[in-house]
């Protein structure tokens, strides 16, 4: 059995989840299939979940939105009707729509939850009802009724452990499974969401509960990419790549795979395949638990950008019991997690998004290490990227650093700071988000361009 999924690109339109289906039927293992929103049909287009979106912040507004809600209907309506269904399907869609819109506004974030899942959810029944059209054992199936249950974080939620007995039935249903990714419900019944991009989390989270031989996430690329193609003019194709090293590049910037979506199919020793909609003969991507390399060969290189570093300096803090500790506990206290701290004898640097990291806040956590902890300084740098060079097979090999420091130095972008994780995978930079595009320009030519 393989559990398959398909992207808003997919789901675009009527054409492209005619493909998708096509692919589907191509291959009788291909029996649970999970999809996500329509997604743009171009450039200028608006993906239905950013309408969702636009319908619930109006309708919290201003009480009313007729022609934001026409505007996700209308969407949906031009897809039914060139798949050649019946309007039945566009007005259930409207039906439930507004029954969502009725539902209570009091929790902001609830009710946004709510009406994004909408995108999916509506579109797995499209997708149902289509292949049934057409003659085919197919069915939607609610992750209400399935059991995906989730925690009571709205935008935010994770698997609960309980959910992976529940969704294994789904292995017994005869024919096609269409089921909707991106949501699911908290034990106290409410529907609640992953993070953006979620549905290749519903997909992994399936596959590893009916213990699929494979995981096919299908995208708008033929293959992941050693660098990313908007930075790098035509990079290299990655044939195969390993859960950990993907983890690594989903984190600093791959867009393509969620970065939370591997850790289901990790677990359950599940293996993962990246392929395109638009060219299913294209091999793809394959993650696997290991993968055949040279001594030294990376995986990939990316970048992300919106962090930034608190500097913490005390004299003798090596010596200081519990200083490491009582610094992340107040990190932890205002409600923040922390990416990477690298540290001296006498500092330690704590990597943060600057997304939640206020103004307001960085305030109060300032003023609550001067006091608490009694430190020598203490600073925010603010506009930072981490780069990251990842590959298994550069564990043990001399030179890796040398090499990337100097293609820094002959590009002119100054280091903040560097990590290296204790597995040797991964190496981390800190540099200036204005600098990583250089940076990843730079290391590509060191590395892959160098190679060909």
């Amino acid at each position: 059995m393989k559990v398959c999924k398909f992207g808003g690109t997919s789901m675009a339109d009527a054409g492209q989840i005619r493909k998708a289906c096509d692919i589907v039927l191509s291959d009788p293992k291909r029996r649970l299939v999970v999809v996500s929103a329509p997604g743009k049909r171009s450039k200028a287009d608006t993906k239905v979940t950013d309408l969702l979106i636009a319908l619930a912040e109006k309708c919290m507004a201003a009480g009313a939105a007729e022609k934001e809600l026409a505007a996700v209907v209308d969407r949906y309506g031009q897809i039914a009707s060139d798949l050649g269904l019946s309007a039945d399907i566009t007005k259930r869609i409207e039906a439930d729509l507004r029954a969502r819109l009725a539902t209570p506004r009091d929790n902001r974030a609830q009710f946004l939850d709510t009406l994004k899942a909408a995108g999916e959810d509506n579109c797995a029944k499209l997708v149902a009802e289509y292949l049934k059209s057409t003659g085919v054992d197919a069915r939607y199936e609610s992750p209400k009724e399935a059991g995906l249950l989730l925690t009571h974080e709205f935008g935010n939620a994770q698997v609960l452990p309980e959910s992976y007995a529940n969704l294994a039935k789904l292995r017994d249903l005869k024919g096609i499974t269409i089921f909707p990714g991106f949501f699911g419900y908290s034990p106290q019944g409410a529907v609640v969401t992953f993070p953006r991009g979620g549905s290749d989390i519903t997909g992994s989270i399936l596959a590893a509960a009916v213990k699929a031989d494979a995981y096919e996430n299908f995208t708008d690329v033929d293959s992941v990419f050693v660098a990313s193609p908007a930075i790098v003019q035509n990079p290299r194709p990655i044939s195969q790549i390993t859960y950990r090293e993907m983890r690594e590049l989903s984190y600093a910037g791959f867009s393509v795979f969620h970065e939370e979506a591997l850790a289901p199919v990790f677990h359950a020793g599940v293996p993962v395949c990246i392929k395109n909609t638009n060219n299913p003969a294209a091999p793809g991507t394959c993650i696997t638990t290991e993968r055949a390399c040279a001594i030294g060969e990376l995986a990939g290189i990316a970048s992300s950008d919106g962090f930034c570093s608190i500097y913490v300096s005390k004299y003798l803090m090596n010596r200081e019991v519990g200083f490491g500790r009582r610094l992340l506990q107040i990190i932890e206290e205002e409600g923040l997690s922390y990416e990477h701290t690298p540290s001296g004898i006498d500092n330690i640097s704590v990597i943060l998004r600057e997304k939640g990291f206020t103004e307001a806040v960085e305030a109060r956590v300032l003023d609550r290490v001067r006091k608490e902890l009694a430190v020598d300084e203490v600073s925010v740098e603010r506009g930072l990227a981490i780069v990251m060079v990842v590959g298994e097979c550069m564990r043990h090999v001399v030179g890796i650093a040398a090499r990337a420091t100097e293609a820094f130095a002959k590009a002119k972008v100054n280091i903040e700071m560097i990590n290296q994780g204790s597995s040797e995978v991964s190496m981390m930079f800190g540099v200036k988000a204005e600098d990583s595009a250089r940076a990843i320009r730079t290391l590509y030519g060191e590395f892959f361009a160098k190679a060909k």
